[in-house]
């Protein structure tokens, strides 16, 4: 998970945030909620920036809707108190039984595209082309070159199932970059901790902002990507620690309660939604099963501060492959839809497509989740349609019309 400290402060970093305090409030937010997991709802899910979402955060947010990054972290810390809100009246744990299997499987998937997808532009793999919207990028690039080493070395070590194959592979294509003089060579490796007072407080300062109704909008967008993209992602990681009995997963209540209140802490330290960290499925795969496995890793990412001088030699090109990594780990997930039936295919399409291909998850979930309900029905299945997916569709169409208004 480390390679969280390096990556997060190159998506968040487009918007003009502070890389060192954006590395400082990830490793002390993602310690936060590490220990609350393991404590109080003792899973071996660890808790993080979420990828995806920081990318939204940056991206859609910041850069699309031109809102500043200070009333962006705003709009994180009130989606997350509306976060706590739901949590402790169990409406989330109501929301996620009523979302089909299926639908939470193309959301995970959805997820790993996006990912990928971000992987490839950065490293230099697809660019902007406008014939075709996006082609092959230049290999003759060196800096491609670069994320290509990278990718193969890490999918060689990921199939000869090496531990820690992601960071290793970040760590050999530094190695090669600066070797070959397209990255520079740091002045030292350890230092202390980066100032955390460029970002800290931000959210809270500057939530008079959210003062209209596109900031509305944000806040709301905010509450259903990371509402929809933790969820999938701890049933996921739930299931693969067979943590889950008679279709429900124990303590749950209190693994929301420790994702919800990281993200609020996140946000007043500097950082973009925090939640459910798929990378956890490494540590439950070698054997982690209660709450000791998140301490400890918290306990890492505390270490991890001091090693903050490496973000001048982590460029995007050494990031990138364990973008696309991630991707193709989360695109597992899609192997639990049934695709044998059109009508629940449809929507999960739509979610697995609609993601990359709108630059946004929220837009993706959007789609599919107002398509599944006009399938179910043509397919004579409404009535296993649930009522909260009907109220969903209908929130999601309200969504779409505001959102592009």
């Amino acid at each position: 998970m480390v390679y969280i400290l390096f990556v997060n402060p190159n998506v968040l970093g487009v918007t003009g945030m502070d890389k060192g305090a954006i590395f400082t409030a990830t490793a002390f937010a993602s310690a936060f909620g590490c220990f609350l997991m393991g404590f109080l709802a003792n899973y071996p899910i660890a808790i993080s920036a979420s990828l995806g979402i920081n990318a939204f955060f940056a991206y859609s947010v910041c850069l699309g809707m031109h809102v500043e990054w200070q009333t962006a972290l705003s709009g994180v810390f009130v989606a997350s108190i509306i976060f706590i809100i739901l949590t402790a009246l169990k409406l989330r744990e109501k929301i996620i039984d009523a979302i089909p299997a299926d639908l939470k499987a193309a959301i995970g998937g959805g997820i790993g595209l996006f990912i990928a997808f971000l992987g490839l532009q950065d490293g230099g793999l697809v660019m902007g082309n406008k014939e075709t919207l996006v082609s092959l990028g230049s290999l003759h690039t060196g800096t491609t070159w670069i994320t290509i080493f990278g990718l193969v070395i890490t999918l060689v070590m990921m199939s000869m199932k090496i531990p820690g194959a992601i960071f290793i592979g970040m760590v050999l294509n530094t190695i090669l970059g600066m070797a070959v003089g397209l990255i520079p060579l740091p002045t030292h490796l350890v230092s202390s901790i980066p100032s955390i007072a460029p970002t800290f407080g931000q959210a809270i300062t500057h939530i008079g902002n959210i003062d209209s109704v596109q900031m509305v909008v944000v806040v709301l967008t905010f509450l259903l990507v990371t509402f929809f993209d933790t969820a999938g992602t701890l049933v996921g990681l739930a299931q693969q620690a067979g943590l889950i009995k008679d279709n429900k997963i124990p303590n749950v209540g209190k693994a929301l309660i420790a994702d919800s209140s990281t993200m609020m802490v996140g946000s007043i330290l500097g950082t973009s939604p925090m939640g459910a960290f798929v990378e956890s499925s490494a540590g439950i795969a070698v054997g982690g099963r209660t709450g000791f496995t998140t301490i400890v890793v918290g306990i890492l990412f505390i270490l991890g501060t001091f090693f903050s001088p490496l973000l001048s030699v982590i460029t995007t090109q050494v990031t990138a492959p364990a973008l696309i990594i991630v991707g193709i780990l989360m695109a597992q997930s899609l192997k639990q839809v049934h695709w044998e039936e059109f009508e629940i295919a449809a929507p999960s399409f739509l979610i697995l497509v609609g993601m990359p291909f709108t630059y946004s998850i929220a837009d993706g979930i959007a789609l599919g989740f107002i398509v599944y309900p006009i399938t179910m029905i043509a397919a004579k299945r409404g009535k296993e349609v649930s009522a909260m997916m009907y109220a969903l569709a209908v929130v999601f169409v309200i969504f779409l019309w505001i959102l592009n208004s």
